[in-house]
């Protein structure tokens, strides 16, 4: 592999290469760098006539000799012709260079995936560049951010207030986009772990609540939303809890005393049917449930002062109460037709 001098004004730049963000404070770090011991490493370019070359990869390096009036460039000759082979070779370099974002990254998996020039399938990208298909997948997930949200994202793990990194997001990109955004927001303001937003995300999936509560808990802080998810969490655990033997008992033995004719006297087998039967039972199931009704009583609209956690938990067991009344109703409306037919 020959390596040449080219003179710096017949190189171009490759306005179309995967990578186009460049940290100027990294940048400086190279040109000192290069000024104290030489460009270590040449940059890697193909002819595209009439004497020039563009660049395959190396722009950055390109751009500090280009800052630092270097006369020429140690460069690479590529005799490669075919722009989906380039184009993967970018990227392939770019994976292995610090600075280069999960949003570029997103970008050029993208492009290879839907660009007609390209169409590659997932599977074929991921056989190219070595990478397993969830990561492209999850990569290319992060472009259903809104704009706000992909200029917080940064390369790495660190967690930084008022920035990203991959790993918080993707417990909330499958999120619809109303919650998903701005969660994403919250999380980076409030420099949550990717241990909490898990938990966020999972407050936020859950199905027996409403979308109306989910976008009022939106006004919180992460840590408030934390809280929210402990709550509801040990609610759903007690309402999980199975009913003591004692208490069925009882229940059993109220029922009982609601249909005289069982008391009284069994039926004899002969005497049975199927439809009596069913029907001392659902009587037995409404007196037991007007039983356990109280009246109605105004509610006092002071009690509505409280804390904002209170608030949210508050909003969840009324969500919880409703279904479950409506499902009741549902039920008798469907038994006082079958008894009005």
């Amino acid at each position: 592999m020959d390596i040449i001098e080219i003179r710096t004004e017949f190189i171009d730049e490759d306005k179309d290469q995967p990578r186009y963000q460049f940290d100027e404070e990294a940048l400086q770090e190279l040109m000192n760098s290069i000024e104290e011991l030489g460009l270590l490493s040449p940059i890697k370019v193909r002819t595209t006539g009439d004497g020039r070359y563009k660049i395959i990869y190396g722009n950055r390096r390109y751009k500090a000799c280009k800052a630092l009036n270097r006369p020429t460039i140690p460069c690479i000759v590529s005799t490669a012709t075919d722009e989906t082979e380039i184009y993967l070779e970018q990227i392939a370099e770019n994976l292995t260079r610090s600075g280069f974002s999960p949003i570029e990254e997103a970008e050029a998996f993208h492009k290879l995936l839907t660009d007609p020039k390209f169409s590659m399938s997932t599977k074929y990208l991921s056989s190219k560049l070595g990478k397993p298909e969830s990561y492209i997948k999850n990569k290319c997930s992060l472009l259903n951010f809104s704009k706000k949200v992909k200029l917080l994202i940064t390369a790495g793990t660190d967690i930084r207030k008022d920035k990203l990194t991959e790993d918080q997001l993707i417990p909330i990109k499958d999120l619809p986009m109303e919650h998903r955004d701005s969660l994403a927001l919250i999380i980076a303001r409030d420099e949550l772990p990717v241990s909490d937003v898990k938990k966020i995300a999972r407050l936020f999936k859950d199905k027996s609540l409403s979308d109306s509560t989910k976008s009022k808990l939106l006004y919180k802080s992460g840590y408030e939303l934390l809280e929210t998810w402990s709550v509801f969490e040990q609610n759903k655990a007690e309402r999980a809890k199975p009913v003591p033997e004692k208490a069925t008992a009882v229940k059993k033995a109220k029922a009982d005393t609601t249909s005289p004719s069982t008391a009284q006297e069994p039926a004899k087998p002969s005497e049975s049917k199927p439809v009596a039967a069913a029907g001392a039972s659902i009587e037995g199931q409404l007196h037991q449930l007007l039983a356990s009704l109280p009246a109605p009583q105004p509610l006092d609209a002071e009690a509505l002062q409280m804390q904002a956690a209170d608030k949210a938990q508050l909003l969840t067991d009324i969500d919880v109460l409703l279904n479950s009344l409506e499902k009741h109703m549902a039920q008798w409306r469907r038994v006082k037709e079958l008894v009005e037919a």
